[in-house]
């Protein structure tokens, strides 16, 4: 930008206008620093700074320094938040002229951190990149809108619009009548995608009361595509806020609705463009060593698909949330889905995480899948079909401390994520879980204090 074309567009901001420098923390929430818009120059000569920490606190926002180390043990010092052009868009809910970038915890002698999620995944991509290949990837995110008093009550409520006599109208899965409903939040949430340049495509309801699913198209940058899901969570949130109401990505806020999943599209081009998952013009093979490599490594990573203790709620038998290992073609119940087995839309489809998953971690977890069968052929073993399914399956777990203990002890996890961000997350998520466990719910007051 010449020096005329950045005074010109000072003097088209209001004196307000900031731009908004963000990190993804491990649980998927932004923290960051607003910055005048006249003093952009400092996010681009990479001045801007934070404390490491900053991107290893937990849900209640601890430190957790006993674990990490990387706080008070070294001073929490400072590291660079490098930002990535590629991530910079407007800030459609903030004075003219605002922006927000995405960036990348950078160490002071200027590396990318092992604890900063978009480093990690960072790291995956090159290794496509060695082999001459690029992921195309694609998410779909579902969410809930409640009602604002969720604060008060302590308990969500679906839209007033959408509730009869104080009670939810009944399950509204593509219903056009809930579309129009809420109109004016997804007209809101489309607006906010379109100055913000998001490649939103379908918006749909979905089948809770309130909870719709909106798609983003597919890229050829795995990066920019977890960069997408992120903004996507923040454009639904300030949408919703705008409208006097909440979105939530929470797995399941709703015992008797449907949990919301973040689906995940993926397939992959070679140096000539040409996807490699194609099973009639490609190699037939690949496709079900990539599937397999997923199958293979989805216990160990199931701690990434489904990060906290409500997460877990989400896999029950006989919903579209998978609960077993297993894989299929065009099969909306298994936890690999192919949609497409030949031509350029040849693709696999992720369907084990729910929407409170961290998209950068996700994919990374993902990819990791994929390269373990790109590297060897793999079997899937065999496909489940309406009239058939594989006897005595591998099973997702139910219970949060299982994921944690798999996690931790996974090889495929260390060689993916690195052992020293292995170690962080998986401590960080057994002290949540631990204290889940110790936490004496209303269930318990309900059911056993009368009764023992």
């Amino acid at each position: 930008m010449t020096n005329a074309s950045k005074a010109a567009e000072l003097l088209a901001a209001d004196p307000s206008a900031r731009i908004e420098v963000l990190l993804v923390g491990m649980n998927g929430d932004l923290r960051g620093k607003m910055i005048p818009i006249k003093a952009e120059d400092k996010v681009w000569k990479n001045t801007v700074r934070l404390p490491a920490s900053t991107q290893s606190l937990d849900i209640w926002g601890d430190d957790n320094d006993d674990i990490t180390k990387i706080s008070l043990t070294l001073g929490d010092p400072d590291g660079i938040c490098v930002a990535d052009r590629n991530s910079l868009t407007t800030l459609p809910w903030g004075p003219a002229g605002s922006k927000q970038v995405l960036a990348t915890m950078h160490t002071l002698d200027g590396n990318p951190h092992y604890i900063c999620p978009r480093a990690i995944l960072a790291n995956v991509m090159k290794r496509f990149e060695a082999r001459g290949l690029t992921p195309v990837v694609a998410t779909e995110l579902e969410f809930y809108v409640v009602e604002p008093d969720f604060r008060e009550t302590g308990k969500p409520m679906p839209p007033k619009a959408l509730v009869m006599n104080g009670e939810a109208e009944g399950f509204q899965l593509y219903d056009m009548r809930a579309t129009a409903a809420m109109e004016d939040f997804l007209g809101t949430v489309r607006r906010y995608c379109d100055e913000m340049g998001l490649p939103a495509d379908a918006t749909t309801a979905e089948f809770g009361a309130g909870q719709f699913e909106v798609n983003l198209l597919h890229k050829p940058d795995a990066m920019a595509a977890a960069d997408d899901c992120i903004y996507l969570k923040r454009v639904v949130d300030f949408a919703a806020r705008r409208h006097g109401l909440k979105a939530t990505c929470m797995a399941k806020p709703y015992a008797d609705q449907a949990g919301s999943g973040l689906h995940v599209h993926a397939s992959i081009l070679d140096r000539d463009g040409k996807n490699i998952l194609d099973a009639k013009g490609g190699d037939p093979a690949k496709l079900k060593s990539i599937t397999a490599g997923m199958l293979k490594t989805m216990q160990d990573a199931q701690l990434i698909f489904a990060p906290f203790a409500n997460s877990y709620r989400r896999f029950q038998p006989g919903s579209f949330a998978p609960d077993k290992v297993d894989w299929g073609f065009g099969n909306r119940g298994t936890a690999i889905r192919i949609p497409d087995s030949e031509g350029p839309a040849a693709r696999v489809e992720h369907r084990v995480a729910g929407a409170d998953a961290h998209p950068h971690l996700l994919l990374a977890a993902i990819l990791g899948g994929i390269l373990l069968g790109l590297d060897a052929d793999l079997d899937p073993g065999p496909v489940t079909t309406p009239d058939s399914a594989p006897e005595n399956p591998a099973m997702l777990t139910h219970d949060f401390l299982t994921a944690v203990d798999r996690f931790r002890n996974s090889t495929f996890i260390a060689d993916v994520f690195g052992a020293e961000y292995q170690r962080i997350y998986g401590e960080t998520k057994r002290k949540e879980a631990i204290t889940y466990l110790r936490t004496v719910s209303s269930f318990d007051y309900q059911t056993y204090l009368p009764r023992i």
